[in-house]
């Protein structure tokens, strides 16, 4: 039993420092000694009653001092640590655009009133939207661990501007045959032929190696993908495989898919003569002019070009934008 100053006696765990406060321990259910100060016998008495029905009621924290950037650094490194990097750099972007207004927080100090005021900061609703899931997990595996009792970040409403969902491009069979017809003016113009014959997404194709290609067959083994890393100096790219079973699958060949691998073999084999290829890289299918992995912003700027060129040439057409994957929407047609 603990006593005051002058001795009386002020129950087990209370005791009264010389500076005149009371103070109680007890050793929760973390096994950690939590310490609660008060000016009154009655004010920690009361204290300690709460903390202990908290503790009972598994409603207290395990670290009430830790902020979200520090949570954050624990989750990608703990709970995503299998995760594949591109993955990882896509939540660093997504994290970066909140830790400004939250990532100094602590992770209690999160409320709803909070958390959408800095949502609401956000420039699109496509945003606070893929801010938000990554939000939710983020806490839910905080709440796992303790060290929150309950998810505020389900409460946020990220549709503010009540943006209208941009429907897929997809083009028509006649600009699919202009697109074409221009692309050949182009050296990517074998991507955008295995891209519309196959329907293989973007990161499929340039991550296509021969030992895929059967010619003699007359398939595409879809095997892998090829990713980009952003590494401050020079790129990184690594093969991955498919995210799911049904990505590993066989395409059949069109006559004008063949013929535009079959052009683009000879072409490689050209540049191989000259430039040597990445470590790891020499039997891609597609490459730059120097026997390097071509990056999807390359495309990018190939059918900005296409689209510009086409426009200029025929100007009552109004040719419209397009994404890479919108040549995959446009297969599935």
């Amino acid at each position: 039993m603990g006593k005051s100053l002058n001795g009386k006696e002020l129950g087990k765990g209370i005791t009264q420092r010389r500076d005149g406060r009371y103070q109680a321990r007890f050793i929760n259910r973390f096994g950690k000694r939590q310490t609660l100060y008060a000016f009154s016998v009655t004010e920690i008495s009361k204290k300690l009653r709460e903390e202990q029905v908290k503790d009972g009621n598994f409603v207290n924290l395990i670290d009430k001092k830790m902020t979200l950037d520090e949570w954050y650094e624990r989750w990608i490194t703990t709970c995503k640590k299998h995760c594949r990097d591109t993955t990882k750099h896509t939540y660093a972007i997504q994290y970066n655009r909140i830790r400004e207004s939250l990532g100094w927080r602590k992770l209690t100090g999160l409320n709803l009133i909070v958390l959408q005021d800095a949502f609401n900061s956000l420039a699109t609703d496509k945003m606070r939207a893929d801010c938000k899931a990554l939000l939710v997990d983020i806490l839910n595996r905080a709440v796992e661990a303790e060290l929150l009792v309950k998810n505020n970040a389900l409460g946020i409403n990220p549709y503010i501007e009540n943006e209208p969902k941009e429907e897929k491009r997809i083009l028509s069979d006649e600009e699919v045959k202009i697109l074409l017809r221009t692309a050949k003016r182009s050296t990517l113009y074998p991507i955008f032929a295995v891209a519309l014959g196959t329907g293989m997404r973007i990161g499929e194709i340039l991550g296509l190696t021969f030992d895929c290609v059967d010619f003699e067959n007359g398939y595409i083994s879809v095997e892998k993908t090829l990713c980009y890393l952003p590494n401050g100096g020079e790129a990184i790219y690594e093969f991955h495989p498919p995210k799911t079973r049904a990505g590993r699958r066989q395409i059949p060949m069109t006559e004008e898919v063949r013929d535009a691998l079959l052009e683009q073999k000879a072409r490689k084999d050209r540049i191989a003569s000259h430039h040597n290829p990445r470590t790891g890289m020499e039997n891609l299918v597609f490459c730059s002019k120097t026997n390097k992995p071509i990056h999807e912003a390359n495309v990018r700027a190939c059918i900005r070009w296409m689209i510009k060129l086409i426009n200029e040439e025929n100007p009552d057409l109004d040719f419209k934008p397009f994404t890479p994957h919108g040549l995959r929407h446009t297969f599935a047609t």
